[in-house]
């Protein structure tokens, strides 16, 4: 058994707007991690947007513009381990409804705290995320 965590946001743009944010480094930059080339199919770095350090890598195994994207995840805290983000966007009366899954963390005692701080991880970039396209 592992770990999930599961968060729904409402973002008052469209899906094309969200999906920018998802996938374009300049947007990334500002409420995520910055990758040195848009997101696509394959393999992906994030760097910091303040210090330059590789934070996270993984593959993107799906990509479907304005709807779906999917990528492993890696961090050095998980020692090697992957886990699975899945984002899925959906036009709402308004906007956008943006889903996050992130599936597989190690869910023994040891590894409770890296889910924990993974949780209030996302709590934290979707508030930039919302500033961001909220203005």
């Amino acid at each position: 058994m592992n770990n999930t965590i599961s968060k729904t946001i409402f973002l008052q743009a469209d899906k094309a707007e969200v999906w920018d944010f998802l996938t374009q480094p300049d947007k990334l930059a500002i409420w995520f991690h910055a990758p040195k080339q848009p997101l696509s199919a394959g393999e992906y770095a994030m760097y910091g947007a303040d210090s330059g350090d590789k934070l996270m890598w993984g593959d993107v195994s799906v990509f479907e513009p304005h709807d779906r994207l999917e990528y492993t995840f890696s961090i050095t805290p998980m020692n090697g381990a992957t886990s699975q983000v899945k984002w899925k966007l959906d036009a709402v009366a308004g906007g956008t409804r943006l889903s996050l899954e992130h599936s597989g963390l190690p869910d023994s005692v040891e590894a409770f705290g890296l889910s924990m701080a993974l949780d209030k991880g996302w709590d934290e970039h979707f508030a930039r995320m919302r500033s961001a396209i909220h203005g």
